[in-house]
């Protein structure tokens, strides 16, 4: 193969609880990625779409994260790339991570499949490096690896891939832009022990709910005592989206990454629907422009375009 087009999918991370450690992967919406593999050792990119992002391999996530790769490798080739990006950049799900972890995938496919998939996401991890000022993995390890995933350390990579039962997400994004580097910048510096004993709590039954299929601890495990408590005034009506989505027959759910997307976890489409009614219609007093989907948790990461 001298080309290989891929679907890279949004991610969810942190899901409430489990910030910088838990993630999982959507169906839909996906960045379009098509890499080809060309004789002289340099990165090109071209961006098919509207949002003005650097083709600056230095300065594009998805460049610094093929460098990576090639320099594994000691190559004496390079790639070009050209991006469709369906993830609006500074949505909360995952754009930079798709980005990433699509490059990489695809020039893997054309490699013959050299690396593992905990390898690919060491090569993406440079991208959210660039991205948000720190190698974090919760975006780039469901996006790779697809379904639920823990990432247990980064130093050295340790990613698990959890047990779930079917469920649909749903997310509103509100059209307006929030940094990973400002949200980090309002979370605290110091938590009292019993809130992280709570987190602790939530996390571990978190995982197990997913293992058991256990809809109802799942429900009561999506309980945040840290980041969110910082984070939700960034997001103008998150909690009367939130309760809007609840009272309709949501799991739980909260704030996608950093922002300023809302996730709601449900665990039949016909809910998820009845739950994107409700977001609407708590959002629309705002005035903001948002867009909202709907889509079951992806079993699957980046995949090739059929």
């Amino acid at each position: 193969m001298d080309s290989v087009r891929v679907h890279a999918p949004a991610t969810v991370a942190n899901v409430v609880c489990g910030f910088d450690c838990l993630g999982f992967a959507l169906a839909e919406p996906y960045d379009e990625i098509v890499v080809r593999k060309i004789g002289e050792p340099v990165i090109r990119i071209s961006h098919l779409d509207d949002f003005g992002l650097p083709t600056d391999p230095e300065r594009n996530v998805a460049g610094v994260a093929l460098r990576a790769m090639l320099d594994a490798v000691d190559a004496d080739f390079g790639f070009e790339v050209e991006i469709t990006k369906n993830i609006k950049p500074g949505s909360g799900i995952g754009s930079s991570s798709a980005s990433s972890c699509g490059a990489v995938a695809a020039a893997d496919h054309l490699l013959g499949g050299r690396f593992t998939k905990a390898e690919l996401v060491n090569f993406a991890m440079e991208g959210e490096k660039l991205a948000s000022g720190a190698r974090h993995a919760d975006n780039v390890a469901p996006c790779i690896f697809g379904g639920f995933t823990l990432v247990r350390s980064t130093e050295p990579l340790d990613i698990v891939q959890l047990k779930f039962p079917p469920l649909f997400a749903v997310v509103i994004h509100p059209q307006i832009e929030i940094k990973t580097a400002d949200a980090r910048a309002v979370l605290p510096k110091q938590i009292q022990l019993s809130d992280a004993v709570k987190q602790w709590s939530n996390v571990g039954s978190l995982v197990a709910a997913l293992a058991a299929g256990d809809l109802e601890l799942l429900a009561r495990s999506m309980e945040d005592h840290i980041v969110e408590p910082a984070r939700r005034s960034l997001i103008p009506n998150f909690d009367q989206v939130k309760e809007a989505s609840l009272a309709t027959g949501a799991l739980g759910g909260g704030i996608s990454g950093s922002g300023p997307s809302i996730f709601m976890l449900c665990e039949a489409r016909k809910i998820a629907e009845a739950v994107l009614d409700a977001m609407a219609e708590a959002y629309d007093p705002t005035g903001i422009d948002f867009q909202i989907h709907v889509s079951e948790i992806s079993s699957t990461g980046v995949r090739l375009a059929e």
